[in-house]
């Protein structure tokens, strides 16, 4: 069976591939010019990664931070432009080091081409991870 290129197929793939915690697949899904920004990002926190390979490294850690168990709660908007959806979802899971409950909201706005991800804005909210430093996964505050 080929990979998926709708970008709402893509979209539901890598989710898939992040609950099976499989980052190197996930990064595989992202065109090697692709875009990542985080508008919302806190002081310190990268706000624009460029290229697969700055995601690549951003991504590297996320399963040893992050547990995630689900994203019961995932609604993909199409709109005017074809290779773009917005999508609404909620990820739940457990931060690793404290065992604390993760329970995060995302907006995110996709542009997939080819099949893979060239623009990802993601307007998660950074207070949730702000108050338990266990889930910072970025690198910034060396375990």
């Amino acid at each position: 069976m080929p990979p998926p290129t709708a970008p709402e197929d893509v979209y539901r793939h890598g989710l898939r591939l992040l609950l099976d915690k499989d980052i190197p697949a996930w990064v595989d899904l992202w065109d090697p010019d692709g875009v990542f920004e985080f508008p919302f990002a806190p002081d310190g926190w990268p706000a624009r990664l460029e290229g697969k390979a700055a995601v690549a490294d951003y991504m590297r850690g996320y399963p040893d931070h992050i547990d995630l168990h689900d994203f019961p709660d995932v609604e993909i908007h199409r709109t005017t432009v074809p290779e773009t959806v917005v999508v609404e979802m909620r990820g739940v899971g457990r931060l690793v080091d404290s065992g604390t409950s993760f329970d995060m909201t995302y907006i995110a706005v996709v542009t997939v081409q080819n099949g893979l991800f060239t623009h990802y804005r993601d307007y998660w909210n950074p207070l949730v991870l702000l108050q338990e430093p266990a889930s910072d996964f970025t690198g910034r505050n060396p375990r």
